[in-house]
């Protein structure tokens, strides 16, 4: 039976991770001459961990390069963003919520893109487009992965159509909606047995702009006091990643899930367009109240910066 590879992006968050074994899920139903396989390009983070241990659902086995396979897309579309190899590989589909940006095929594919705040979203409407329920798990993976993207609706990326999906897959996963979230949420703040170099590359993606190549890594927190107080050792951290991925620019942003505010932690040449997008630094610290979501509030600016 044919193999294909369903993955999210480089340093997966839940709805990279979830989203993927539900659409693997849902593929596998409609089509049962080829078999769907979920897996993931990056480590799992304590949020994910907790999800799938909630729900029973198995970790994902991890590929390295996706050369000579056929594969789906999930959550990106970015090169800088995917897999090794995938200028070898087959691309099928693409089902994402992002920008879309340097993403080039040999080949037409099949895509479905919306502005919602969550892939999960999109994946939830296909399973009622096709009449098909999903089961506790599957429900319980669409769901953690809506609360992650758009911190329990707190997000300005949330839509309508993420909160009736929740409420939706809520009831079949058997779950209360805002005590599982919160739950979940918090669960990704406890980063005690990660390293400085880990915690940068949990949520870290790279932006190729007009003025360069741009790391923005995003952490969640209830006490943004605790990682600032190591600034110096995260800033050398940093100063190692710029210099290894040839990067003009990086955005450590913290973001309290509690008083829905960031602060950010930046450097290199040209911080200059940091602050031009934002404000002025204070001893390589930007506050950045308000801001939550890295796809809608920082992306953007940064952009027309």
């Amino acid at each position: 039976m044919e193999e294909i590879l369903v993955y999210g992006h480089r340093n997966p968050d839940s709805d990279a991770i979830c989203t993927s074994i539900a659409y693997a899920n849902l593929r596998n139903i409609l089509k049962n001459n080829e078999r769907a396989v979920a897996v993931r390009i990056g480590e799992l983070n304590e949020e994910t961990k907790y999800a799938l241990e909630y729900f029973g659902v198995d970790n994902i086995p991890y590929v390295d390069n996706v050369a000579g396979k056929k594969i789906i897309m999930i959550d990106h579309n970015e090169r800088t963003q995917t897999a090794n190899g995938f200028e070898e590989a087959k691309v099928l589909e693409l089902i994402d919520h992002h920008r879309i940006a340097n993403f080039v095929t040999a080949e037409p594919l099949k895509a479905r893109v919306e502005p919602y705040g969550c892939t999960s979203t999109i994946v939830c409407e296909m399973y009622m487009e096709k009449n098909i329920v999903p089961s506790k798990k599957m429900a319980g993976m669409m769901l953690s992965a809506i609360i992650s993207d758009t911190l329990l609706f707190k997000s300005p990326t949330c839509t309508q159509n993420d909160i009736k999906a929740c409420e939706y897959l809520a009831s079949i996963a058997e779950v209360d909606l805002n005590k599982y979230g919160m739950d979940m949420l918090k669960a990704g703040t406890n980063l005690s047995k990660k390293t400085l170099k880990e915690i940068l590359n949990m949520d870290m993606k790279i932006f190729e702009l007009a003025k360069g190549r741009f790391g923005i890594a995003q952490i969640n927190t209830v006490n943004e006091k605790e990682p600032l107080e190591k600034k110096e050792e995260y800033l050398k951290e940093i100063s190692a990643m710029i210099e290894e991925l040839k990067l003009d620019g990086f955005m450590f942003v913290i973001t309290n899930i509690l008083t829905n505010n960031s602060v950010a932690i930046v450097s290199g040449e040209k911080v200059d367009v940091i602050e031009k997008a934002f404000s002025k630094s204070n001893d390589s610290i930007i506050e950045l109240p308000g801001v939550v979501s890295r796809k809608k509030q920082i992306v953007p600016p940064l952009t027309n910066a």
